[in-house]
């Protein structure tokens, strides 16, 4: 059971670091296109960051979220997001800028529509809410500031189990990881709300779990190499070959599950699941070609 498990033998001898200037030139690209894209084209706020509009009804029986989207679009009162909310018969509109428009016209102008689409099936609203620019503003600043403690909380935690060096690689392949699924945020426009930034901070703790696994095999293999004398080169691609297996099934278990949630979780999860389903791929990636070379760029510069 253990050997078919074993995607890739622990005996592999794929050298990695031999091909890292390829992965830090393919990284290297793909960063630069990604800081392009933010910079020029940005994120596609939601309502959290940008402000707007929520709107929660609830139906005597579920309703057609087609013909509700169709009717909130012929208003042209700004972009919407339609969705179930808690069950089938329970709907949460979501509007981006209105306009100005005021929060009372607002309400009865989309009861009004919408009662056009199926006037046998009652609902009432049960909220309404607006959130200001200034609140989204604050919301953004949060976000930023939680990415960024994420990550000091990182570097602290390497460098106390391992040392600065290894800290400091893990900072910047987490840094890799977060700024390409960025740009691929960017790109494709979805938009970028709280759950896509709970992705990224799970994202942080998926992708540093697989480098700490390499990392620790490294350390154990420097701790054991004063007898057979293996360089640095030669223990870190070892124990990346080591531990290959072990991060290509995990990955692809968990890509499987995130892949479910994109298909079939529907139009309120598709953010958070899109933004999984980058960070594994490019997380998986960074932990195998990019966390270690870092680590041996670095100490090679250390000693020159």
């Amino acid at each position: 059971m253990a050997e078919f498990l074993e995607i890739i033998k622990n005996d592999s001898k794929i050298d990695f670091l031999g091909k890292a200037k390829l992965f830090f030139l393919i990284s290297g690209i793909l960063i630069a296109v990604s800081i392009f894209l933010i910079m020029t084209k940005g994120l596609n706020y939601g309502i959290d960051f940008s402000g707007g509009t929520v709107i929660q009804l609830k139906y005597e029986k579920a309703p057609d979220l087609n013909k509700l989207r169709k009717a909130i679009a012929d208003l042209k009162i700004g972009d919407a997001s339609i969705q179930n909310f808690g069950n089938p018969n329970e709907v949460l509109i979501r509007l981006g800028k209105t306009k100005d428009i005021h929060l009372e016209v607002l309400s009865k102008t989309i009861q009004t529509k919408i009662s056009e689409v199926d006037p046998a099936n009652k609902f009432n609203i049960e909220r309404i809410e607006q959130v200001g620019p200034q609140v989204g503003s604050e919301l953004k600043y949060k976000a930023i500031m939680a990415l960024i403690y994420a990550n000091i909380g990182v570097l602290i935690y390497v460098a106390i189990r391992f040392e600065f060096i290894y800290a400091l690689g893990a900072i910047l392949a987490l840094v890799h990881d977060v700024l390409i699924t960025l740009g691929f945020l960017s790109l494709t426009s979805k938009e970028f709300n709280l759950t896509v930034v709970a992705a990224i901070l799970a994202l942080i703790g998926y992708s540093l779990n697989d480098t700490i696994v390499v990392y620790d095999r490294i350390r154990e293999r420097i701790k054991n190499s004063a007898d057979n004398k293996l360089s640095i080169k030669d223990i870190m691609n070892k124990s990346i070959n080591e531990t290959l297996s072990r991060t290509v099934l995990t990955s692809f278990l968990t890509f499987l599950s995130v892949i479910a949630l994109l298909i079939f979780g529907g139009e309120v999860i598709n953010p958070f699941a899109f933004t999984l389903t980058i960070g594994i791929i490019v997380g998986t990636y960074s932990s195998i070609g990019i966390a270690s070379g870092l680590v041996y760029l670095i100490k090679n510069l250390k000693k020159q």
